[in-house]
């Protein structure tokens, strides 16, 4: 049985969210986007300490990120905090990504579901998807699988693809729902269409044993091939297993059916989320 993968932490850029389109705010925008950091932090730091959420947040990306200013995880801390106390919602997730990591800040299960809590509330996907892994996983809050179900669904039908993945595995494995093949391979199939490697890896393997989809050995073979394609050198143990299944799903097909299925890889391209 494989668990729902780490929580996810995106990685966080430098992105002038939220601000105005005129006045000291083009100005900010126009410096970040000729990538003169420097200028950008002079002009959005006044704006933050006059206590503009938008600023602040954006100040504490450039603390975090080190652009127009030192790399430092504390003062990004301090400002992200003050714009999640007012409700900023980006904030408020990047706070339990922090206080998740350990950066910053005293590593904090609590205080980052907390966070990812308050931006969760407020429809933010990503944070969702986050609180329903400190669910699973038992972090910050008791085991609760549940509610882990609950709140990767309201990111899957955001089209979060991880926390499509993890939903999928969940019908799988009979975890916080009843097992269920066909809701498995819906969710997985979302995910591998985005490029998910795991979703691919999964789908692939129920097509190959006949679950929740007729047999197809051909699909199977696509999906393992793309899954084994898109695995990172880190993770090379699980290529090898998207490699080994994909080759006893050849032994299964002839030349012409292992020809169309890697067609068919050559030919995929990821799905933006609906």
């Amino acid at each position: 049985m494989r668990r729902p993968s780490p929580v996810v932490i995106l990685i966080i850029s430098l992105l002038m969210a939220g601000l105005a389109d005129a006045g000291p705010f083009e100005d900010v925008t126009n410096a970040f986007n000729r990538g003169d950091y420097k200028t950008a932090y002079r002009l959005v730091k006044p704006l933050a300490e006059q206590g503009l959420p938008s600023a602040q947040h954006n100040l504490g990306l450039m603390y975090y990120n080190g652009q127009g200013a030192p790399r430092d995880h504390a003062e990004a801390v301090k400002w992200f905090g003050k714009a999640a106390d007012q409700g900023h919602v980006d904030a408020q997730f990047i706070l339990g990504v922090m206080y998740t990591l350990g950066q910053g800040v005293p590593q904090d299960y609590a205080q980052a579901v907390t966070w990812f809590r308050k931006a969760a509330d407020k429809g933010h996907a990503d944070a969702q998807s986050n609180l329903g892994l400190m669910y699973y996983s038992s972090k910050g809050v008791p085991q609760d699988y549940v509610q882990a179900v609950k709140w990767f669904r309201k990111a899957a039908d955001q089209g979060v693809a991880s926390a499509q993945y993890n939903l999928g595995l969940m019908y799988h494995n009979s975890k916080g729902v009843p097992q269920d093949y066909a809701q498995a391979v819906t969710w997985f199939r979302k995910a591998a269409d985005q490029g998910d490697a795991d979703a691919q890896f999964f789908l692939g393997l129920m097509y190959a044993k006949s679950e929740g989809v007729p047999q197809d050995y051909v699909l199977a073979h696509m999906w393992l091939n793309l899954a084994s394609s898109r695995y990172s050198e880190s993770e090379k143990e699980r290529r090898e297993k998207a490699e080994k299944n994909r080759d006893i799903a050849a032994t299964k097909m002839t030349p012409a059916q292992v020809a169309k299925a890697q067609k068919l890889a050559r030919e995929w391209k990821p799905k933006k989320a609906k």
